[in-house]
């Protein structure tokens, strides 16, 4: 057995990236073993990344890369459970590496991507860090020319694909993707199941008016209408110039538009919300 000394304390850190009361545990149960104390650490790093993996991660931020060419573009998001956290620049550095692999193997599912050693740098830096970390999805887009855009923050961000047009005109719809977020590109692309949900509604509404029939059912199809123009990119006044909308801007540039990808950090992500006033009282209590 090795005695282990502050020197290979300091060894396995720059090794690992890990706290220095880990990598001194990590080599006290390896005998002074370097190669092993890695091991220990990459198997305690997955049991502790395994621990916080049901505790909600609904922040992080966006990754974005387009092809030199313009032929295909790459969009992730990787999530942590604070903004505090998601400045840390190892998690930068994280979210750079799995937007890279993504890139460079074009690769849009999730496990298959993470199956080339990125599961354990995310295992280990879930450890470092101490927040829990998910690489939550990834979308290609490819056709056409794709353009983008990403909101400062790196919390928003969009690829578009348009056949025609130019670079700029592809960021200024990206950009208009991102801040505006249509539901497709057209009234047409909207699932059936959606427009007849929508309908339903607007018919109860209109039901209340005590309006004749035929009437009820005129409002309903103007508001059906009304609703599919809000969620359509191309019937949206754009949003540097309402005083067009997108597809008359498109058609002056002689240019249509194919697809979009929109993704914002933590959608859909449903958050715990924590009453501070009452764990406060709690613990006061608790203390009495």
């Amino acid at each position: 057995m090795t005695a282990v000394t502050a020197a290979m304390v300091k060894e396995l850190r720059e090794r690992t990236g890990l706290g220095m009361m880990d990598c001194k545990k990590a080599l006290d149960e390896s005998g002074g073993d370097m190669d092993q104390a890695v091991d220990y650490l990459r198997k305690n790093s997955a049991l502790k990344a395994a621990k916080k993996a049901d505790r909600t991660a609904a922040d992080g931020l966006l990754g974005l890369r387009v092809a030199d060419d313009g032929s295909f573009g790459v969009l992730i998001e990787v999530n942590i459970e604070t903004d505090f956290a998601a400045r840390n620049d190892k998690f930068v550095a994280f979210v750079d590496r799995v937007l890279a692999a993504a890139f460079e193997q074009r690769e849009a599912d999730v496990a298959t991507l993470m199956a080339g050693g990125l599961e354990g740098e995310r295992e280990a830096l879930v450890q470092e860090i101490g927040e829990n970390i998910a690489v939550r999805r990834v979308a290609r887009l490819a056709g056409g020319r794709v353009a983008s855009y990403l909101h400062g923050d790196k919390k928003k961000a969009a690829l578009v694909a348009l056949d025609g047009g130019s670079e700029e005109l592809g960021r200024d719809i990206a950009m208009h993707v991102v801040a505006i977020n249509p539901m497709v590109v057209a009234g047409d692309d909207v699932p059936a199941d959606v427009v007849a949900g929508e309908r339903e509604i607007y018919r109860a509404q209109a039901a209340e008016s005590g309006k004749p029939a035929d009437i009820v059912a005129k409002m309903v199809e103007g508001r059906v209408r009304k609703f599919l123009a809000e969620v359509s990119l191309l019937e949206q006044p754009f949003v540097k110039d309402a005083g067009v909308n997108v597809g008359k801007l498109l058609a002056q540039h002689k240019a249509v538009c194919t697809g979009f990808v929109r993704f914002e950090v933590g959608e859909g992500i449903e958050k715990e919300t924590a009453d501070f006033a009452a764990e406060v009282a709690a613990t006061v209590k608790g203390q009495g």
